[in-house]
């Protein structure tokens, strides 16, 4: 296993690598930058001409490496990331760009791994009771619930939730994690209480739409399973039904659902771009589209790196789960 996971982290870093020319040959490809971004405000916002505020732009783009060519940004960006540890420098939020990753990406990470837990046991417990009751009332319950989860759009029930917590419930505390009393107060049940009170909303929208897909699979999964011919010779041999449905039908079904777990973390973590701008949280998903959006090329760039780093963890994740969960695997693994 040691052996195996090194293996996996050192093929991944020519991956990452080419991860990172590619993103950020797309990112530069638009034309424009962030100086073009500040002739526009200093035109509109600040009633400078043309000349002036071009001027001023191309005193920016001087100043902070813009003028030069892409090859040289990206060398000089991954340089710094190599040998530093820098990230660069966001021009928007005028900080580093290291800061404004560690403010967003924990709390980020936190909400997506709590999502998908509670998607991932209510969508695989929802599929065993819906496929052991296969056509019940249950079975057109829980397949209407999953239909449902998966075909309305993320922000549409965000929009829908959003209007009816505002104009119905007269909600006002919308596009934070904690009111301004538990801001920077130390940690306690009642502020871990007053969290969970702002982000639910969220929280809810992602379960509903994740447990939906892992339900489906599930069910489907466990409806092939059933019907194997080992799944006969474990109930000729007298075992209970509960015992041949968890202990050697759910296993195997279990399979296409923890090789899904190697994709599941970068959705999660970009998956919540609807919502998190509806509801107006400060994660990932704002930042990429609202840099994007500027010409704040180091700070995409980054986020976009850490999706795919998440990715190429996930997958090893994924290959320890199901090495664990079929033995099958690590008797091939160990030949």
């Amino acid at each position: 296993m040691p052996r195996f996971l090194l293996t996996r982290i050192a093929s991944a870093v020519p991956v990452l690598l080419i991860l990172s020319i590619v993103t950020f040959a797309i990112i530069q490809a638009p034309p424009g930058d962030y100086a073009d971004y500040i002739r526009s405000q200093l035109m509109n916002q600040g009633g400078a001409s043309y000349e002036q505020a071009e001027a001023q732009a191309q005193a920016y783009r001087v100043e902070h490496g813009l003028d030069q060519p892409m090859a040289v940004q990206y060398l000089n960006w991954i340089t710094g990331i190599v040998t530093r540890g820098d990230f660069g420098y966001s021009f928007y939020y005028n900080k580093p760009v290291a800061e404004v990753v560690g403010e967003r990406l924990p709390r980020t990470l936190a909400l997506a791994l709590v999502c998908h837990i509670l998607a991932s046991l209510f969508g695989i417990t929802f599929g065993i009771w819906a496929a052991t009751r296969q056509y019940s009332w249950v079975d057109n319950l829980l397949s209407a619930v999953s239909f449902l989860g998966m075909t309305i759009p993320r922000f549409l029930m965000a929009l829908v939730l959003v209007y009816l917590m505002v104009f119905h419930f007269d909600v006002s505390e919308i596009g934070s994690f904690f009111s301004p009393q538990y801001g920077g107060a130390p940690w306690s049940w009642a502020k871990f209480a007053d969290l969970v009170h702002h982000v639910w909303p969220v929280v809810a929208i992602a379960v509903f739409g994740g447990l939906a897909y892992n339900m489906r699979v599930m069910r489907g999964n466990l409806l092939d399973t059933l019907n194997a011919q080992y799944i006969e010779t474990a109930r000729a041999k007298g075992l209970p039904e509960s015992a041949v449905i968890l202990r050697h039908a759910v296993p195997n079904a279990l399979h296409p659902l923890v090789m899904y777990q190697g994709v599941v973390l970068p959705y999660m973590l970009s998956g919540e771009i609807e919502t998190a701008i509806i509801f107006a949280l400060p994660t990932v998903g704002p930042a990429i589209v609202g840099s994007m959006a500027v010409g704040d090329v180091y700070v995409t760039a980054t986020f976009m790196m850490v999706l795919a780093a998440t990715l190429v963890v996930g997958n090893i994740i994924a290959d320890l789960l199901l090495a664990l969960l079929d033995p099958r695997v690590r008797q091939f693994g160990r030949a």
